[in-house]
């Protein structure tokens, strides 16, 4: 926190990277720190405390220092993708546990658990995102050690009441950890909700700038379950690099502006296209016609995100044409960049996806408003 200003919003704060200038020459600018290895005192004490690069690093202590301020968290991780910090809490179960995640996530993560969490030795059950009485009644059936949650969940951007999920969680001793990557810090803070751990694929809107590949974790308190997470960190070798950090550092400066303009444009465009003649569905919390619209609007501040799903009439046919006659959108996979994408997610995650296949994935970037949509309708015409 800022020593000057003390009671500054989050905010403030991170366009100022908590304040903190290089003490050299003033700059208000942090440099990068890219050492590997630390000189010892000649006592063999580290007094600074660092002591090896793949533990620990100024610049990547920088940027978590912003993120544990922008979540209200007591401790971050920054490592190197959103896969590492998702698959770096899985990791830190023992063998025997059980953690139930939701139906429709992150098909990565997914693929990860149905691959890699059995060997693991950690049981998975999966529970209907927005379905709290189903979740109960799986908790206590299988008394997990985590649950998982991803609100809006990717592609579909279904809400899970996190408030409630923490209730149900905490009811058998289990962790909540919940990917906020679409809602960023900006929306939604999950840890005032009750969430133990937020977790970001910081790749995306915290950097927006689609340069950078990078994880997050936050916690709600610095535990025995959160320090296995930092030994696996430690141990495995998965910080992110320091030039990395300073990218991402950057990119939190304008956080909230970026998201807010994305938001924005998102909420413009679903209103413009529901009911569209090309339109099967419009899938986007904003909207009163959404299912989860009164949760979002219960844990989300300041707009609904930046990403939405259009299902195109002509099934896959039809979305795959519409997708070929975007303009400006760029088909390209990723998201929470300043540029706006779109991808056909049914053909990216295989045969296996719970999406539609008329089902097309948008970032909203903060482009012109009016540009977005001129595109969105030639290409639709066309359909």
């Amino acid at each position: 926190m800022s020593k000057n200003f003390p009671d500054a919003s989050p905010e403030t704060l991170a366009v100022q990277a908590l304040g903190v200038t290089e003490p050299l020459t003033g700059a208000v600018t942090p440099p990068v720190y890219i050492s590997s290895t630390f000189e010892r005192e000649p006592d063999l004490e580290y007094k600074n405390g660092f002591i090896y690069g793949r533990a620990d690093n100024q610049t990547v202590r920088q940027a978590e220092a912003v993120l544990t301020t922008l979540e209200g968290g007591v401790a971050s991780l920054l490592v190197a993708s959103g896969m590492s910090a998702a698959t770096g809490v899985f990791m830190a179960l023992k063998p025997g546990d059980t953690a139930l995640v939701p139906e429709v996530m992150y098909w990565g993560v997914r693929k990860w658990l149905n691959s890699w969490g059995a060997e693991w030795g950690v049981k998975i059950v999966y529970y209907p995102n927005d379905d709290m009485t189903t979740l109960r009644a799986l908790t206590e059936q299988h008394r997990p050690a985590l649950i998982w949650a991803e609100t809006p969940s990717n592609p579909m951007w279904s809400v899970t009441d996190i408030a409630e999920a923490a209730r149900i969680a905490h009811s058998v001793g289990a962790k909540l950890a919940v990917d906020s990557t679409v809602a960023t810090p900006v929306l939604t803070q999950p840890l005032a909700h009750g969430a133990d751990i937020v977790m970001h694929s910081a790749t995306k809107y915290l950097n927006g700038h689609s340069d950078v590949i990078a994880g997050a974790l936050v916690t709600a308190q610095d535990d025995a379950f959160w320090q296995r997470i930092v030994s696996i960190r430690k141990d495995i070798g998965t910080i992110m690099g320091p030039f990395e950090a300073w990218l991402l550092l950057r990119g939190m400066r304008t956080l909230h502006v970026r998201v807010r303009a994305a938001s924005a444009n998102a909420m413009a465009i679903a209103r413009h296209f529901e009911g569209h003649s090309k339109v099967v569905q419009m899938l986007y919390p904003g909207l009163p016609s959404h299912p989860g619209h009164a949760t979002a609007a219960r844990q989300m501040s300041g707009g609904f995100g930046g990403m939405l799903s259009i299902r195109i009439k002509g099934g896959k046919q039809g979305a795959v044409k519409a997708a070929a006659g975007l303009v400006l959108f760029k088909r390209a996979t990723s998201l929470g960049g300043v540029e706006s994408l779109v991808e056909h997610r049914r053909s990216i995650e295989g045969p296996e996806s719970p999406v539609p296949e008329d089902l097309l994935r948008f970032s909203i970037g903060i482009e012109k408003l009016d540009d977005l949509i001129a595109d969105l309708e030639q290409a639709l015409a066309a359909v």
